[in-house]
């Protein structure tokens, strides 16, 4: 990827402080913040600091790194109170499937009854 896209990365502006965001979470790997169209009362996106444009481009050494996006999840479903009645973890990836930003991101979802099969 060329200097100039990630450049203009909307999460990777918010993972550097460069973008305002409602921050829940922020560590040297991951920037958690809440989404501006959110779909649930919870709905939280859990961005790693790095750039990846999407779990395709990920390989078998940033296992650690996926496992910890979903212990955050994890950790911020405790604490916003979703935990206990359910919440949901979902990544889309491409478009076709609702990525509308190219950047891997979590979607933590919680607050409300979700239906199944999603979309």
């Amino acid at each position: 990827m060329g200097g100039s896209e990630m450049e203009d990365c909307l999460f990777c502006s918010i993972a550097a402080g460069d973008l305002q965001a409602k921050i829940a979470y922020r560590d040297e790997y991951a920037v958690a913040f809440h989404d501006i169209n959110p779909r649930a009362p919870v709905h939280i996106l859990i961005v790693p600091v790095r750039h990846i444009e999407s779990l395709l481009e990920l390989g078998a050494e940033d296992a650690g790194l996926l496992g910890h996006l979903h212990l955050v999840a994890a950790r911020l479903a405790r604490e916003l109170g979703v935990a206990e009645r359910g919440f949901r973890v979902v990544i889309n990836t491409n478009r076709e499937a609702g990525q509308s930003v190219p950047h891997l991101h979590l979607h933590l979802l919680g607050g409300r009854p979700m239906d199944w099969p999603p979309g």
